[in-house]
């Protein structure tokens, strides 16, 4: 062989011989599978919105991804482990989904996270709170994105603390998530001063808070704890407003509600309760003109449960796009090392036990007379640092050599 044909040869076994993971997609398709309330108590904390955010990402990635396209898939778990893993796996084997993504409530996320580790699939939860998912229960190919427990609980309960709520009784809903935003507000209010008098836990999807408020009423704390979500959340307040609660001068700390309750609720039951969320529309020029999109699409605006699946699956593609494959071990190790910088979070990192870290924010909501139009809920109180919200996720940590 002479010298020239030497040198073409090795030329196109460069450019014709990939790296081991370069340009490969199972299947010929990337798969999406979006899991979570579709119809019950937290539809609106998610929902039928969240798949629309997926969808968003995919189109604002264009498509495909390595030239092959990418498809979302969505079901209603109904709040039900059992059903959500039967999903999962289905999903998984039959299927071909590469990866699941949103998971609202606590204990659906971690038999998905632990059907996903099983698998050797990503997961990437946005829609639950429990720092277990990072914590013990913690997977290398499980990632927490939006929100935990842990921040939350840094966010509502130290500005209340820190402004003469020193006495607490919590409305606990009765399963993973509540006990952990409980557990967690609970150890944060201690570490400030102030003191927890008494809990009860209720039933999820409850129609009657009744008896539980007039605990919490005659309990003597000045700050009643609502360690609950979705309409649970929106129940109590509206019962404890029929009650005369806030009038008698107890406080509620709503420590999970997002935009899509307080809409449903209205400012007049919801006005001056303070509470976290990672994502306001009317935070920026960038916000707005990413709101307005979801808006003429959904008619509502995005909460931080919508903006952490539109960004977790657009990241998710990113890490894809990076590494030249959805194989799940080159995947997860590229999004436990890309820095996360989009409309959702700024200067985010995924920290070893797959906890993305970014800045979250105090709001108050506002008035009736202050509101300036339907979605102009929100008067922005203090930004909570990353480092400071999710603090405790440095604690722990999974591997890829797990």
């Amino acid at each position: 062989m002479s010298v020239l044909k030497k040198v073409l040869f090795a030329l196109s076994c460069t450019v014709l011989a990939p790296s081991a993971h370069a340009q490969q997609v199972s299947d010929n398709v990337v798969k999406i599978g979006i899991l979570n309330d579709q119809s019950g108590v937290y539809a609106d904390f998610g929902g039928k919105s969240s798949v629309e955010a997926a969808r968003m990402a995919v189109e604002d990635f264009g498509g495909k991804v390595l030239g092959a396209p990418i498809e979302i898939v969505s079901a209603d778990h109904q709040n039900k482990p059992d059903v959500a893993s039967s999903i999962a796996r289905q999903w998984y084997d039959t299927e071909k989904v590469d990866a699941i993504m949103e998971l609202t409530t606590s204990s659906v996320a971690l038999a998905v996270q632990g059907l996903s580790k099983e698998k050797k699939k990503i997961d990437i939860v946005t829609g639950a709170a429990t720092t277990d998912l990072t914590g013990k229960q913690c997977s290398p190919y499980g990632f927490h994105w939006a929100y935990d427990t842990h921040a939350l609980a840094v966010g509502t309960g130290g500005a209340l603390v820190q402004n003469g709520g020193n006495k607490w009784f919590f409305l606990t809903a009765d399963y993973a998530f509540g006990y952990s935003l409980e557990e967690e507000t609970s150890k944060f209010v201690k570490a400030k001063g102030g003191q927890v008098v008494g809990s009860v836990r209720h039933p999820l999807s409850t129609n009657d808070f009744s008896s539980f408020l007039l605990q919490a009423q005659s309990s003597g704390a000045n700050v009643i704890g609502l360690a609950n979500a979705g309409l649970d959340t929106s129940n109590a307040i509206k019962q404890a407003s029929e009650f005369g609660i806030t009038q008698g001068g107890q406080r509620l700390a709503a420590l999970l509600f997002t935009l899509a309750e307080v809409h449903g609720l209205g400012l007049k039951a919801a006005q001056g309760l303070t509470l976290t969320e990672g994502w306001y529309w009317d935070q920026s020029d960038e916000n707005r003109a990413f709101a307005k999109r979801f808006m003429d699409r959904t008619g509502r605006m995005p909460n931080m449960i919508h903006m952490g699946t539109y960004s977790s699956v657009l990241q998710y593609l990113k890490a894809i796009q990076k590494t030249g494959t959805d194989a799940t071990e080159p995947v997860a190790k590229a999004l436990h090392e890309m820095p996360v910088e989009d409309v959702f979070a700024k200067k985010g990192k995924v920290l070893p036990n797959g906890r993305m870290v970014y800045d979250m924010y105090l709001f108050q909501v506002k008035s009736p007379d202050e509101s300036k139009s339907e979605w102009d809920m929100y008067k922005q109180l203090a930004k909570v640092p990353g480092d400071e919200a999710f603090l405790k996720a440095s604690e722990s940590g999974c591997s890829l050599t797990q």
